[in-house]
């Protein structure tokens, strides 16, 4: 601190580098807060304690099909409030860019499931008495201007119809809300029977199934009594947290945790290369003031902290402007993802590591240079400067 309005002034000498080196770290730390906050949600969440939903799927892969007959045998169970089925629909509307979840449900069930949703009784009756009625979130509605009565098509890309056809037509019959301030509503729901009819595979199967689980039930208890039913048979059974499936569903597409740290691990490099060249063109720049400095009775050591508080500041105004923004836009992630990945959020865990990040990076950035000023000779400085 004693040294702290020199130290500042000698960040700002070059305004225009340094403000470039601060656009690269508050970057670097935007991606880092960004992909950790989906990369935490996607990997969490295998810990049953507390949970109050969870989701049976088949043991070997996501993909396979559940018996439909299993949907009794798992209401049976104690602690199972209430048990729905649901599968992954897999379309678009109007363009292959404009996908969001679509699931063919149980429409009382699944409101029963979801209690956050809201959706008015009227609309939720004349749901339930057109076959091929839907209902969409809030968020869809307004992202497409679609209102109650208007008629959807669905592209889907894993079913067609009896008739041939990929594409599906339903009639909106309401628009649901939810109560959850960090849920998302981009969803469209459609009747379950209508699809097991209509649909060219035929009838007797579901992706998976969702339960509610009774007030004071142990998740982990009724986990492996389901698991334990199905034990031995021609398909066995994986109960796990929402969140879990959550993140068997989008390993999918590869492993997020690799995906994550490789990027982060070459945006972190190349931000070392930028900000220790940044140091290093700073001290030599500055090499005769440094004779001065120790001419004036400026230790090697008070050198030396001199230049890594630089670095180090400057990895803090960057690192700390990229988590706020970070944190900001991870706030719309959540809401947009809601539906497929809950639990985007920006963890104390994850503000604490990248503040140690800022710190440590800051050191390694400056720690050359700095060290090359402390070694300077008063003589050797001001015949170079």
């Amino acid at each position: 601190m004693k040294y702290l309005g020199l130290v500042w002034k000698n960040v700002w000498r070059k305004k225009i580098r340094t403000s470039l080196t601060i656009l690269s770290v508050l970057v670097a730390f935007l991606l880092f807060t960004l992909l950790n906050a989906v990369g935490q949600a996607l990997n969490t969440g295998g810990a049953m304690t507390g949970a109050e939903r969870l989701v049976v799927i088949d043991k070997v892969s996501i993909i396979n099909f559940l018996p439909l007959s299993y949907k009794n045998r798992i209401a049976a169970i104690p602690g199972v409030a209430v048990v729905s089925q649901l599968s992954w629909f897999g379309g678009f509307y109007q363009d292959p860019k404009n996908q969001f979840p679509q699931f063919p449900v149980v429409p009382d069930e699944y409101f029963a499931m979801y209690p956050e949703f809201v959706l008015p009784p009227e609309q939720m009756e004349a749901w339930n008495s057109n076959r091929t009625g839907a209902v969409i979130g809030k968020e869809l509605a307004e992202l497409f201007g679609l209102e109650i009565g208007d008629r959807i098509p669905i592209q889907s890309t894993i079913f067609s119809t009896r008739e041939g056809s990929r594409t599906w037509e339903f009639d909106i019959e309401g628009i649901f809300d939810t109560t959850d301030p960090k849920g998302g509503t981009a969803v469209l729901l459609f009747r379950h029977d209508y699809f097991a009819e209509a649909n060219s595979f035929g009838d007797g199967f579901v992706g998976w199934y969702t339960l509610l689980l009774e007030e004071g039930a142990d998740p982990v208890a009724v986990a492996n009594a389901i698991d334990l039913e199905f034990a031995n048979s021609a398909n066995e059974t994986e109960t796990s947290t929402e969140a879990a499936f959550a993140a068997s569903f989008a390993k999918q597409f590869g492993n997020i945790a690799l995906i994550v740290m490789l990027i982060l691990g070459a945006v972190f490099f190349t931000l070392l290369l930028v900000a220790g060249n940044t140091m290093s063109q700073s001290v030599r720049e500055r090499i005769a003031e440094m004779a001065v400095l120790k001419t004036v009775g400026f230790r090697d050591g008070a050198v030396l902290g001199i230049v890594l508080s630089e670095s180090i500041l400057i990895m803090l105004i960057g690192g700390t402007l990229g988590l706020v923004i970070g944190w900001v836009l991870t706030e719309g992630v959540a809401a947009a993802l809601a539906a497929f990945v809950p639990g985007i959020a920006v963890s104390p865990q994850i503000i604490l590591v990248g503040v140690a990040i800022m710190v440590g990076a800051g050191v390694l950035a400056g720690v050359f240079p700095a060290l090359h000023a402390m070694r300077l000779t008063i003589v050797d400085a001001l015949a170079r400067g």
